[in-house]
């Protein structure tokens, strides 16, 4: 399943079901397959995925550190190179920030 986050102040951010779901999550929002993020719930949400972000590079810079293998299991199986959750929430965030700067919600499986 693809998901495709969407605004007018920002070019369409795609990502994977398995992905988007954590991500809205991580915002704070019900992993559903159509949802929106008003111009009010924005700053909450760009607040908690930088959380998540931070959180996210201490844990990549200790998986570095111990020099853990550059994979992840799939949600079906098998393999996958691994995507730190910084690399997946940055073009997001900055979705979620161009929205905020315009007065513009964040919508998607719309």
């Amino acid at each position: 399943m693809i998901v495709t986050f969407k605004s007018q102040a920002s070019a369409d951010v795609i990502y994977f079901g398995d992905v988007a779901k954590r991500l809205m999550e991580l915002m704070g929002k019900e992993a559903t397959d159509q949802g929106i993020i008003t111009v009010e719930q924005l700053p909450e949400a760009i607040a908690r995925l930088k959380a998540a972000i931070a959180a996210d590079r201490e844990a990549h810079l200790q998986l570095v550190q111990a020099d853990e293998p550059g994979s992840e299991t799939q949600p079906g199986g098998g393999e996958r190179p691994r995507v730190s959750l910084t690399q997946r929430a940055l073009p997001l965030l900055a979705m979620l920030e161009e929205s905020l700067a315009a007065g513009k919600p964040v919508v998607w499986g719309i």
